[in-house]
């Protein structure tokens, strides 16, 4: 029997105008579908005029200007519509979704949808929950005590994982889902009797545990940063933009 590590899995990443999931824009986005390992993946992309300002910082990371958004890019309202109806169809096909960093990519995407389609990404999910797997979240339970950054990049690199254009939606989630099948490859033992929701489930309860660690670091430190503990997706504020 197939492990679920080298079947079907999709992955979805963002590029934005920040870090901020409340009030920054997704100006790019990618889905990658791979039927198993090995197998060439299909690929969808959209590229977004986000109606505001792309940051200097923003564009020094992932390169796209304003000019070229407001000359190449889509209304955000149907593409966060082609966005969450691919989301859920990954979702009603039962296909693990890899999404690096779930809070951040799959809150935004659900602002954005709360911003410009008076909806929430609950709701495309009605008959079919995702079934997320965050390579952050796999690597720090499984590896907790390597030293080091786990950054996309530093993933790809402990796992052998080659990442072609860095900072392009379509090549980061690529290069996640590879690195989730390599996670898998290399924790078998730990991860082959694990069915994608018992999976989905505890990385919940390892995400939780891990920000109410780095939170009381953060208290050491003196630092008066707040870590939040939801996975895969972080509630709704009341007064988010």
């Amino acid at each position: 029997m197939t492990c679920w590590y080298e079947g079907p899995l999709a992955a979805f990443d963002t590029e934005t105008t920040g870090v901020d999931v409340e009030t920054d824009r997704i100006v790019s986005a990618a889905v990658v579908v791979q039927d198993a390992a090995g197998t060439r993946p299909r690929v969808s992309r959209w590229l977004v005029n986000p109606g505001v300002p792309v940051p200097a910082g923003a564009t020094a990371v992932h390169g796209l200007t304003d000019e070229h958004l407001q000359l190449n890019g889509r209304w955000p309202a149907p593409v966060m519509f082609e966005i969450a109806e691919t989301l859920a169809e990954q979702a009603a096909a039962g296909r693990p979704l890899v999404v690096m960093n779930a809070p951040f990519d799959l809150t935004l995407l659900d602002r954005e949808l709360r911003r410009h389609r008076a909806s929430s990404l609950d709701r495309w999910l009605d008959s079919a929950p995702l079934l997320v797997l965050d390579p952050r979240v796999l690597d720090k339970h499984l590896d907790r005590y390597r030293k080091g950054r786990r950054t996309l990049t530093d993933l790809c690199e402990h796992y052998g994982v080659e990442l072609a254009g860095a900072h392009d939606a379509a090549a980061d989630a690529q290069a996640s889902l590879d690195v989730v099948r390599a996670l898998g490859r290399r924790f078998a033992a730990r991860l082959e009797r694990l069915a994608p929701p018992e999976l989905h489930d505890l990385q919940a309860v390892w995400h939780a545990a891990q920000a109410r660690g780095l939170q009381a670091w953060f208290a050491r430190s003196g630092s008066e940063e707040s870590v939040d503990p939801a996975w895969p997706l972080r509630p709704d504020l009341p007064a988010a933009a």
